[in-house]
Parts: C-alpha cells; sequence; structure tokens
C-alpha cells in the first residue's frame, strides 16, 4: 500500500504496518522485508554468523577488529560509535523524545516506540514453543532461551553463566561489593536501580497492590503473585530427588540445598555456614542483639518481622492455620508444618552418626549434642552446664523460689 508524505512515496509493510521510503532507496524495501522472510544474504566470514540487514551486518564486523569508542567521562569502551554517542547521554539526562500518552521522556527513538506498545498492548512477536506473545524480536530471542536453557554469557571470576547480559552485569557487582545505588532516606545501598525503588516503599509504606480474594495488599507485584498461590494451594515446581512439591521456585532451591548440604554463605564472626545468604543477614542479628522490630501492644522487640507477625496472634488469639486431616488450629503456620508430620510419621531429618530420625531439625541439633557430650547453656550463679536451653530455664527456677524464700 502506497501513500503520499510530503510529496514523497512510501510504501507501508502490511506485516508490521513499518513505512519504508523507497524513494530514497529501492533496497530499504527489499532488505526490510527479508526481516520478515528470515533471509539472511550477509554472511560474517569470522564466525558464519548471517544478518538480514547490511547496516546490522557491518556493526557486527567491527566487533572482531577490537575497535573501541571510549567514553571520556567515565571511561566505559564500546564497540561502535553509535552505542558511544546513547551512552553520553546517560551523563546528560537528555531525553528528546517522549510519549504523547503518559509524558514519560527517552533518550532513544527505539525506547519510545517500544514503551508505546504499553499503551497499545501489541504484542507482534510468538514463541513457537509456548505461543507466549512479546513486544520485540530481543524479547523473543531472550525468552527462547528459557526453552533451550542457553546461558551465552559468562563471569570471568566464577564461570557462572547466565541468559541474559543484564543478569551477569548485576552477579558482576557481587564480586566488586560495588553498590551504586543509595538510598536518600537511610543510605543503604543496592545494586540495582529497580531493588532501589522497592526500597523506597519501604519507607512510604505504600503497598498499591491487592489480593482480589483476601484483600491483603503488597508493596511489589512480585509479591502479590507468589501470595496468590497461598488460596489455590498449586505446586508447581518439585524435587527430582523426593518428589516433594512446592509452590514456589525459591522454595524449592532452598529445599534442594537440604539434600547437597551445601552452605555457601558464612559468618565473618564465628565462622558459621548458612545455604541462602537470608539466613546468614539474619544471624548476624545475633552478634548484634538489632531488634528493630517492636509490638505496638506489648513494645517486645524482635530481629526478624516475620518473628513479630508471629508474635502478634498471641494478642488476637487468631488461629488462621488449620490442619485438613483433623480440623485442629494453629496461631503460626510453623506450628501447623510440624502437626502434619503427625499424621504422615514423617522423619525427614535423620543423624549421620547413629542414623536416628527426627521430624524436626532444631531436634536433631539437639540430640547431636548426646554424642558430643555438648553442654552450651550455662548457669551463671553455680557454673552448672546443660544441653538444652530448656533444661537451664528450669534450673533458674531453683534460684528464683530461693530469693522468695
Amino acid at each position: 500500500m502506497e501513500i503520499d508524505m510530503t510529496n514523497e512515496t512510501y510504501l507501508i509493510n502490511d506485516v508490521c504496518v513499518e513505512t519504508v521510503d523507497v524513494n530514497k532507496n529501492d533496497e530499504n524495501l527489499k532488505e526490510h522485508f527479508s526481516i520478515h522472510s528470515n533471509e539472511k544474504p550477509y554472511s560474517c566470514e569470522v564466525c558464519g554468523k548471517g544478518f538480514s540487514l547490511r547496516d546490522s551486518f557491518t556493526r557486527h564486523c567491527k566487533t572482531h577488529t577490537n575497535e573501541k569508542y571510549y567514553c571520556e567521562e567515565c571511561g566505559k569502551e564500546f564497540s561502535r560509535r553509535g552505542d558511544l554517542n546513547r551512552h553520553y547521554q546517560t551523563h546528560t539526562n537528555e531525553k528528546p523524545f517522549f510519549c504523547d500518552v503518559c509524558g514519560r521522556r527517552f533518550s532513544r527513538k527505539r525506547s519510545l516506540n517500544l514503551h508505546n506498545q504499553i499503551h497499545t498492548n501489541e504484542k507482534p512477536f510468538s514463541c513457537d514453543v509456548c505461543n507466549k506473545n512479546l513486544r520485540d524480536k530481543s524479547s523473543l530471542k531472550k525468552h527462547l532461551r528459557i526453552h533451550t536453557k542457553e546461558k551465552p554469557f559468562s563471569c570471568d571470576a566464577c564461570h557462572k553463566e547466565f541468559s541474559q547480559k543484564s543478569h551477569l552485569n548485576v552477579h558482576l557487582l557481587t564480586h566488586t561489593d560495588e553498590k551504586p545505588y543509595s538510598c536518600e532516606v537511610c543510605g543503604k545501598g543496592f545494586t540495582q536501580r529497580c531493588v532501589l525503588m522497592r526500597h523506597y516503599q519501604t519507607h512510604t509504606n505504600e503497598r498499591p497492590f491487592s489480593c482480589d480474594v483476601c484483600n491483603k495488599n503488597f508493596s511489589q507485584k512480585s509479591h502479590l503473585n507468589v501470595h496468590l498461590v497461598t488460596h489455590t494451594d498449586e505446586k508447581s515446581f518439585y524435587c527430582d530427588i523426593c518428589n516433594k512439591n512446592f509452590s514456589q521456585k525459591s522454595h524449592l532451591n532452598v529445599h534442594l540445598l537440604t539434600h547437597t548440604n551445601e552452605k555457601p554463605f558464612y559468618c565473618d564472626v564465628c565462622d558459621k555456614k548458612f545455604s541462602h545468604k537470608s539466613s546468614l543477614n539474619r544471624h548476624y542479628q545475633t552478634h548484634t542483639n538489632e531488634r528493630p522490630f517492636s509490638c505496638d501492644v506489648c513494645n517486645k522487640n524482635f530481629s526478624q518481622k516475620s518473628h513479630l507477625n508471629e508474635h502478634l496472634t498471641t494478642h488476637t488469639d487468631e488461629k488462621s492455620f488449620y490442619c485438613n486431616k483433623c480440623n485442629k488450629n494453629f496461631s503460626r503456620k510453623s506450628y501447623l508444618n510440624v502437626h502434619l508430620l503427625t499424621h504422615t510419621n514423617e522423619k525427614p531429618f535423620y543423624c549421620d552418626v547413629c542414623d536416628k530420625n527426627f521430624s524436626r531439625k532444631c531436634i536433631l541439633n539437639r540430640h547431636y549434642q548426646t554424642h558430643t557430650n555438648g553442654k552450651p547453656f550455662c548457669c551463671g550463679v553455680y557454673g552448672k552446664s546443660y544441653s538444652q536451653k530448656r533444661e537451664l530455664e528450669i534450673h533458674n527456677r531453683v534460684h528464683s523460689n530461693m530469693k522468695m524464700i
């Protein structure tokens, strides 16, 4: 279909509604249609990679010449001058392209075009494997790696592989401890801007995402999505070793460490090891005695928000967790999980010294002390030691009764 714009002839592609100037160069239309036909007439003699557009082919060839363009502001290097010019806009904050709908500004026209698809909900690129629709070709290319398990980006420090370059860039900060994004309220540093933006909501208590089932509000959409699974009882992630099911992939990843006993995170104060970083961060508070979460009812302080939430149920007598076997109610989910083991007689924790099995890890830890004669709980009056904290608490009552006498 041809149209006339300022006395010049353009042709509109019926496939993607892209306008191509046919007066400027007849090859423009021919090259553009090759994008839709997957025809790649330009091939790199070095690596054999094919391209549908000459410009893309020319830019790619420069990656083999090691020609670099350097930013005079920060020293960052680029293989293409166009990339360098776009990078300069990050220093000047220049954003000449703006959205007519919401007024948001962009430094690149391509970014504006992609943004406009949010308002039109246009997703012209479809995955042949799962039929998921995506807004642009690069998003489709990244999505396909989910099916192919391809991870072309590798860390030079630890050789860990990633499917996206942005994921690699974030990972590299873990080796340098660099946190370039800082909170203006509390000064806390972050490796990613998006994480900083989410952090700001902890200061404003903003929770814009609401559950349609129970009206519970969340600060992040991802947290709402995770919460919605609790209403469906869906557990689509399962362990290949023991076939246990989980509602979240993160829970499965944590569970897998129980089979490998891998504990990659260790405390630099006491050398205690942990299977995931969040446990290490909570452990650090045992050295600092930091308890930033306080109960509004009795002013009791807690080191973790989850502990405070569990404590609050003691003031309300609310028991919202119930057993679907015997209908017994519990105030905490952890109590319910322990109770469920009484129906299955499952004892997943075993002692590697005597092979005795236990239903809870804390009981196993106490049992280990019978092999080591460990008695870490000591009376400050008589110096008598006990293997369990509860035994020490019972002993301390002797002192309390003596004072009363």
